[in-house]
């Protein structure tokens, strides 16, 4: 038995994507949307490439994580319940050019999202090295908690029409019916929920699950979403203070990111830029020289027939 037999395994395995959360160097807990693969041994794979090294540089520091199974798109399930895992991840120092050792997560991957096939073709190589220079880390389990689907969030005011549009955020958090709330418990550990954020001239009001047992503290609001073939990606997370009220949760937002940008068209080649700078970046800083992908081994997986994952 291993902590994750505890949750519904189908419905773990059928969910494209989860939140994971991390602890930046301040403390403060830090999610991202994250594709993850289950192993055999109960462990969960995730893999960073390094242009988005920071998830890596945080494990390093402080293993304790989250994930959060809570969006359903593309899984093919109704009211799929939550799943929240809570552990300690790893990442070693070793730059992977190549899929070996980490197979069945870039099958899942070639298959779940197949644009990202298009990367290996020669003329494109160039642009998408930094995608498949990547980190793995490793979570193993310590808690998982199985929670309502995320259709059934409590409350019935979401941010849209809020009193405050000008709070930072807002309008950002105004595309989405809900939000997954990233926070720390009493020892420190972050945790994950999601709510439906209400604006108000102060902050962003928030309701917490009862199995949660959050302090007051850096916190943060993460919306995100993907189409059934995880493409068309957008994320936003608005970073703050969580502060206790006397009408209960309230989030104070401080900065705004967005990785992706906000949908411009000119995000796409920003965004290239960005991620060409930061992996060199990654290299600089260890004195390493710049590795060579092995094209060859990925687009063999890639258009290998596809076969089921070991479980």
């Amino acid at each position: 038995m291993t902590v994750l037999d505890t949750v519904p395994l189908d419905v773990l395995d059928a969910y494209r994507t989860c939140e994971f959360v991390t602890l930046g160097r301040d403390g403060a807990p830090v999610a991202w949307p994250a594709a993850v693969g289950r192993r055999p041994d109960g462990t969960l794979l995730l893999t960073t490439s390094l242009a988005f090294a920071q998830k890596a540089l945080n494990v390093r520091r402080d293993g304790r994580v989250a994930l959060l199974w809570s969006d359903p798109t593309g899984s093919g399930l109704d009211h799929a319940p939550q799943i929240l895992v809570r552990g300690r991840a790893v990442c070693p120092d070793e730059i992977m050019t190549g899929p070996e050792g980490a197979e069945n997560y870039w099958r899942m991957l070639f298959e779940r999202q197949p644009h990202s096939r298009s990367y290996l073709a020669p003329g494109v190589r160039r642009l998408m090295e930094w995608y498949y220079l990547r980190l793995l880390i490793t979570v193993t389990p310590e808690q998982a908690v199985v929670r309502p689907p995320s259709a059934s969030l409590p409350g019935t005011r979401p941010v849209t029409g809020s009193p405050a549009p000008s709070l930072l955020g807002a309008a950002q958090l105004a595309r989405y019916p809900d939000a997954v709330l990233a926070v720390c418990d009493g020892t420190g550990a972050p945790v994950l929920a999601r709510t439906r954020p209400v604006a108000t001239d102060a902050g962003f009001a928030v309701t917490v699950p009862a199995d949660v047992a959050v302090t007051a503290g850096p916190a943060s609001l993460l919306v995100h979403r993907h189409d059934e073939r995880l493409n068309n990606m957008r994320n936003t997370l608005v970073r703050g203070e969580l502060r206790q009220t006397d009408g209960g949760w309230l989030l104070v937002p401080g900065t705004v990111v967005e990785p992706m940008g906000s949908g411009r068209p000119s995000d796409a080649l920003r965004v290239l830029r960005r991620t060409h700078r930061a992996t060199a970046r990654y290299l600089e800083r260890r004195g390493l020289p710049r590795p060579r992908v092995r094209w060859a081994a990925f687009r063999a997986l890639a258009t290998a027939e596809p076969q089921r994952a070991d479980r």
